[in-house]
């Protein structure tokens, strides 16, 4: 910890508080025989005490204009849980709804029809319970980014949750976008951790709706990337009415959805995907994985630069209330 001021200029004027120190006329009195004046002990303790309180009250006003402070600092932190990266969906497909909680009892005919007006919307369902799942893990260090036809940086590694809370409730504004880049947002994602030192169990959360069929190049560098980083990927997949199914035996291959399921199933990092067609199942499916990432976490914290400043201020306000309280006591034993 050191101390530093943020306008050291102000230190010129410290000479100032010299000046209570300069006799002025009217505080000499002629006497023919000082012998002759009285002791005035209190008299001399009162006079110190004005010189000092004027001495201070320069000096702490001059310390509150160079601004001291302790300075910006990083502190070592050990924790549990992990880093998590939470890669969100933005596309126009997150607005459509989720089936109710109670899908299974309509009848299998109008269960389609039924899904366009019942339910919430994906993406409000997820905001909501990733908000809750940041809000119960406190010693995890998250960041957010939306993806549509391309990346959106929103939130850096942080452990302060009102600020992720905030960027998630950012997410719900507008509609999405009708392109998906999956690709290149998990590149985004994972470049991310590139520039961070190794202190623990590290996650990309992707939270979307559907799949993609991505290019070799672009397949190579997500699995050197996740190597490389030591990144678990978890995907809850948010299944639509017609969507594929991952827990079907017989499902066409060709789907998007279940190609992007196949390549992460071939990377040599952990990789688990939950799919969720109802908001009970995306609640399971965000619990889940907070179960899964609960080991030791070291990381370093940020610790913002804190004023001194008002504190200065204070103390000369202080000096110079003393100061006139004692003068108004002096003119009315003249008066």
């Amino acid at each position: 910890m050191s101390a530093a001021f943020a306008e050291p200029w102000a230190l010129l004027l410290l000479p100032l508080a010299l000046l209570p120190l300069l006799r002025r006329r009217r505080d000499s009195l002629m006497f023919s025989h000082v012998p002759w004046l009285p002791a005035d002990a209190v008299g001399r303790i009162a006079g110190f005490l004005w010189l000092a309180l004027a001495m201070l009250a320069i000096l702490s006003i001059v310390l509150a204009l160079a601004q001291p402070g302790r300075s910006e600092m990083q502190v070592p932190r050990t924790g549990r849980g992990a880093e998590i990266l939470v890669l969100m969906d933005r596309s126009r497909s997150m607005d459509d709804r989720m089936l109710a909680s109670d899908w299974k009892t309509l009848d299998p005919l109008v269960v389609r029809a039924q899904s366009a007006s019942r339910g919430e919307p994906k993406g409000k369902v997820a905001r909501m319970l990733l908000s809750k799942f940041v809000a119960e893990r406190p010693d995890d260090r998250f960041a957010l980014m939306f993806f549509s036809a391309s990346p959106i940086h929103v939130v850096a590694f942080t452990q302060h949750d009102e600020v992720m809370q905030a960027a998630i409730t950012a997410g719900g504004i507008g509609r999405g976008l009708s392109d998906t880049d999956v690709g290149g947002a998990l590149i985004s994602a994972i470049k991310e951790f590139d520039r961070r030192p190794y202190s623990g169990s590290r996650i990309i959360l992707l939270v979307s709706d559907g799949g993609a069929k991505l290019d070799e190049e672009t397949q190579r560098e997500i699995h050197a990337g996740m190597l490389k980083n030591r990144i678990a990927l978890n995907w809850i997949y948010l299944r639509s009415i017609n969507g594929p199914d991952f827990t079907h035996p017989m499902q066409d291959d060709a789907m998007a959805e279940i190609v992007l399921h196949r390549y992460f199933q071939t990377l040599q990092t952990p990789y688990r995907a939950y799919q969720a067609q109802t908001p009970e199942d995306l609640a399971q499916a965000i619990a889940e994985v907070g179960k899964q990432q609960n080991f030791p976490l070291d990381f370093m914290e940020q610790i913002p630069r804190q004023d001194y400043s008002r504190h200065c201020l204070a103390l000369a306000a202080l000096c110079c209330l003393t100061l006139l309280i004692y003068r108004s006591m002096q003119l009315r034993s003249w008066a």
